[in-house]
């Protein structure tokens, strides 16, 4: 019988798309002949992923799991919200999350962890669920924030059961005060978060380039008012404070009031929870974004699904 090399797997992964340890399996069933191995993974239906590798995934969910001082969240996108609906999909997907918290939000080594139960790696179970539920799926990002003394707590806005929903929020509190306190204040912000969807947690975290081209567009703004230069310079420095009100999180008014700024709240804090606290991060997921969709007509979609 033919050696299964790891060349001859990886030449069989690439041709049809199913899991590493079923085509080592599929090329020792075959005696090691590609054609014929690929018509065993037929056969047990584990090409099937390869067919569907092609479509956009811009459904899912997106989902957060919590350990002591550490969070994560994660997307996994589906063709249609169907998918989404359906509960063998949403107990991988939490599967996932919590898998991602040993790996500490690392896309490429979460792919890799073995998937609960399962005996074989995450991106492999992904396999099995696009052959058994009949849609493209990825296993696009993950993140996780993780704090040295304090809390990171998380919110799912739009939840199709806990923790799983279209928005997920992680928000990391540094602080010696009492957990249960910070813990609600967190969910709290990650709600603000989910939100206003802003871009740094203080201005000195924002991208330079962002704010020099914020500038530059403001400055030409300004001098259409045809005013002397150092009125047009205050005019700059005023709509840059408001540009920082709009996309840095300890700038803006706290959603849940409407008029405390996020930083006059933070700060207040200290007294409720008996320490100061400081938002050491966060990260806003929301389901889908960036990602560039087909349009196509219901019937084409309905025609596609049941053509597998």
């Amino acid at each position: 019988m033919a050696e299964i090399t790891a060349a001859l797997v990886k030449e069989l992964r690439d041709k049809c798309g199913a899991g590493m340890m079923d085509c080592k399996k599929a090329l020792t069933e075959s005696g090691g002949g590609i054609e014929a191995a690929v018509d065993w993974l037929r056969t047990k239906g584990l090409a099937a992923a390869s067919k569907k590798a092609g479509r956009v995934a811009a459904e899912g969910l997106v989902a957060c799991a919590l350990a002591a001082g550490r969070g994560v969240v994660v997307e996994v996108n589906s063709e249609t919200d169907f998918v989404a609906r359906n509960e063998d999909f949403q107990g991988f997907v939490a599967a996932v999350a919590e898998t991602a918290l040993g790996v500490d939000g690392d896309l490429e080594r979460l792919a890799a962890a073995e998937f609960p139960g399962a005996g074989k790696p995450v991106a492999e179970k992904l396999a099995d669920m696009i052959a058994v539920l009949g849609e493209n799926m990825t296993l696009r990002r993950t993140r996780g924030l993780a704090v040295s003394d304090g809390v990171v707590a998380c919110y799912v806005h739009a939840a199709v059961t806990p923790g799983l929903g279209r928005i997920g929020v992680l928000v990391a509190l540094e602080s010696t005060g009492d957990k249960e306190k910070l813990m609600a204040l967190g969910k709290q912000l990650a709600m603000h978060v989910a939100a206003t969807n802003p871009r740094s947690v203080a201005i000195d975290d924002l991208d330079a380039e962002v704010v020099q081209r914020e500038r530059a567009v403001l400055t030409d703004q300004a001098k259409e008012s045809g005013r002397p230069d150092d009125i047009i310079a205050k005019m700059v420095e005023g709509r840059l404070r408001k540009f920082y009100q709009e996309v840095v999180l300890a700038e803006q008014v706290f959603v849940v009031d409407g008029e405390t700024k996020v930083a006059k709240l933070v700060e207040a804090a200290a007294e409720d929870v008996g320490a100061a606290v400081a938002i050491a991060g966060f990260v806003r997921f929301e389901l889908g974004e960036g990602i560039e969709r087909k349009e196509k007509d219901f019937a084409a979609e309905v025609a596609q699904q049941l053509g597998g």
